[in-house]
């Protein structure tokens, strides 16, 4: 980092060298310098730099402000850093083909148009807990063509009296994972919220669990069901404990995490997302769907429409008859990517544009 003194007008490289120095004296000798700085560095100054540092003046590499993220490969690359590290490596240097990434970036530069999405979340005390929701919420807007405003909603702090006043001037609603009981009341208001005034949702992972909750609890007229997580003693435990993991006591290592295939059902909204009937996401959890409650919720009007391949395991649930209600027991912001957004995230800020 290179500070910028305002008053005299010029940045600062001390820092710098006091920080490569540090490094030589664990035996580590950098050839490359990327120098964040909020302004364009001088040739003196990254002359200076070079000598001190003892690197070559080119391998001091500025790292600009960029206007978002994604900008910042292209602006390295114009800064001569892939010519540079390969090379050091040895590497051919073949000249890059980066028109698909620098028409998105165009594309980000001129959205046009917003959507309002609120995260209804537990851990809001710092919002990077959410960074790849949120993230992947904005891979979504930059597909629909506009910026996504996302609202941090602490669900500790929801209740029936306040949950139209909160999330009123949203467009969707999302309620990521989680764990732990702690303001899980406030998400299932939300849910309720969303689902009764036909407001786009989308849920994740502990979302899911959640959403089946609600359905259960004002739809299904199971006012005690609940999560096996957060009360064992009900006899409703709509979402409960993996069968294989019952009689394991040591709780560190037993999630079902990675890559799991998923089977889609026609004529859902689940397929209509993904344009196909098998995919694969990724998981991080412990608790399931309980199929003895399946048939019921069906019946009521919460569809199953994707299942693991043998039919046992729950992954997504929908409301056909809302205009975009669905949950996933996945975790589908590990897959997104700014020109590859997740097709739930895609979608769902394409039910929540304005019309």
């Amino acid at each position: 980092m290179l500070p910028y003194i305002s008053g005299s007008d010029e940045l600062k490289s001390k820092p710098t060298q006091h920080s490569v120095k540090e490094l030589q004296s664990f035996g580590i000798k950098p050839d490359i310098l990327v120098c964040r700085s909020e302004i364009e560095i001088p040739e003196d100054t990254r002359k200076k730099i070079a000598l001190f540092c003892n690197v070559r003046p080119e391998n001091v590499i500025p790292n600009l402000t960029a206007s978002n993220l994604y900008e910042v490969p292209l602006l390295l690359e114009n800064q001569g850093l892939a010519i540079a590290a390969c090379k050091h490596l040895h590497l051919d240097n073949i000249e890059a083909k980066n028109e698909d990434w620098e028409l998105m970036i165009n594309n980000i530069k001129n959205l046009k148009g917003e959507v309002k999405i609120a995260i209804v979340g537990k851990y809001m005390q710092l919002h990077d807990s959410y960074l790849s929701v949120a993230e992947s919420l904005r891979h979504g807007g930059f597909a629909n063509g506009v910026s996504v405003n996302i609202g941090f909603i602490d669900s500790e702090n929801i209740t029936e009296e306040n949950v139209s006043k909160t999330l009123k001037d949203y467009d969707g609603i999302l309620v990521p994972g989680g764990f732990g009981k702690r303001g899980i009341d406030g998400m299932i208001i939300a849910i309720k919220y969303a689902r009764e005034n036909n407001i786009p949702f989308l849920g994740i992972c502990l979302g899911m669990q959640m959403s089946v909750v609600e359905f259960s609890r004002n739809v299904l007229n199971l006012p005690d069901a609940n999560s096996e997580e957060f009360d064992s003693k009900t006899p409703n435990q709509v979402i409960h404990i993996m069968e294989t993991q019952k009689d394991i006591t040591k709780k560190g290592g037993t999630m079902r995490l990675g890559s799991y295939p998923c089977h889609i059902k026609k004529d859902t909204l689940a397929y209509k997302i993904y344009e196909k009937e098998d995919i694969t996401e990724r998981h991080r959890h412990r608790f399931e769907y309980n199929n003895d409650f399946k048939e019921k919720l069906e019946t009521a009007g919460m569809i199953c429409s994707g299942t693991s391949p043998d039919g046992n395991l729950v992954e997504i649930v929908e409301i056909p008859t809302h205009k975009f209600f669905i949950a996933g027991q996945f975790h589908p912001e590990f897959k997104s990517r700014p020109d590859r957004p997740a097709p739930l995230f895609r979608e769902f800020i394409k039910a929540s544009k304005r019309s």
